[in-house]
């Protein structure tokens, strides 16, 4: 993920452009730096199963870290489920530090402010703010700030609400007839965004050079940040996917996606994440992947063959 700045360069091997201080192209993957791989086992993936709600973060195949985070809750008594997706900026410095510091604090906010009754889109502002503030505090290190993008969704029995800065997403997937069609439920802070915005469509804008350049992120040097936040009523079964761009740079569209995910995510949320995370790999892994799933409506679901904790692939 690229923040704006006022440097930019070529990459040796696609020709896309990429911001100065990157050590990976955005478009094809391929090392800015020399940058190799750790030696050595590495731990490619880790995943989270709560029963009604999981989550998996890859490495990918070309990033030699990986500076995606995840946090997944489940508040006892109510069944809502909490899901945060973080995405480090590649262009700074501990880009997964401020990943997962915003995941972490997103999340326990999240927890903290809906256990007190507070409603869903309010404690996504305080949440979000809350993370922001954790990463403003890693320091300003000039070009290189330690920054992130954020998506977080809080599922309750009778809706959805997102909240995002960046372009990290939050899908709404069904395949019911009579129900409100797929749709992204997030809104992009990016440059082909902000050109859709102004009239340009959506498949011209996404392939412009500089299409995924950010231009809202959380970090000491972001300005104004202002959270997007909705609220979504689903009226039909479906399952609400939260991702990272390492899985809807490959397949954007809300459609695409509930055909790959459906039926499925609706009984076996765990399966259905690592599977994505299976096809954006089979795509070309070009960044980093974090893909959760919270079927809707939340029933119980029974152990997966898949380990509650970590994969490795």
């Amino acid at each position: 993920m690229t923040a704006i700045t006022e440097e930019t360069g070529v990459c040796p091997v696609c020709g896309a452009e990429f911001a100065d201080g990157d050590r990976f192209c955005e478009d094809c993957g391929a090392s800015l730096t020399g940058e190799a791989p750790p030696p050595g086992p590495a731990p490619d993936r880790r995943d989270i199963d709560l029963g009604t709600v999981a989550a998996v973060t890859d490495r990918g195949k070309r990033h030699a870290h990986n500076e995606d985070a995840m946090a997944v809750r489940v508040l006892e008594g109510s069944g809502i489920r909490i899901v945060v997706v973080c995405d480090g900026v590649s262009s700074s410095d501990h880009a997964d530090d401020a990943a997962a510091r915003a995941a972490s604090t997103a999340a326990e906010r999240l927890t903290a402010e809906l256990s007190a009754g507070l409603g869903a889109e309010a404690a996504t502002i305080l949440a979000i703010g809350a993370a922001a503030d954790a990463v403003a505090a890693l320091g300003d290190s000039g070009d290189r700030t330690p920054s992130c993008t954020i998506v977080s969704a809080v599922v309750t029995a009778s809706s959805v609400t997102v909240g995002s800065i960046g372009d990290s997403r939050a899908y709404w997937l069904t395949d019911a007839p009579d129900a409100t069609p797929p749709r992204k439920l997030s809104t992009d802070d990016s440059v082909a965004a902000g050109l859709v915005e102004l009239g340009v469509d959506e498949a011209t804008a996404m392939s412009m050079p500089d299409a995924h350049t950010l231009t809202a992120w959380l970090g000491a040097d972001a300005v104004g940040i202002e959270p997007h936040v909705r609220t979504f009523v689903p009226d039909g079964p479906g399952a609400v996917l939260v991702c990272s761009d390492g899985l809807w740079n490959y397949f954007p569209g809300a459609d695409a996606l509930t055909e790959l995910a459906l039926p499925q995510a609706r009984t076996a949320p765990l399966a259905t994440a690592h599977q994505l995370a299976d096809l954006a790999n089979a795509a070309g892994g070009g960044d980093n992947i974090t893909v959760a799933v919270a079927p809707f409506p939340a029933t119980s679901f029974p152990a997966t063959s898949f380990p509650a904790t970590s994969r490795n692939n």
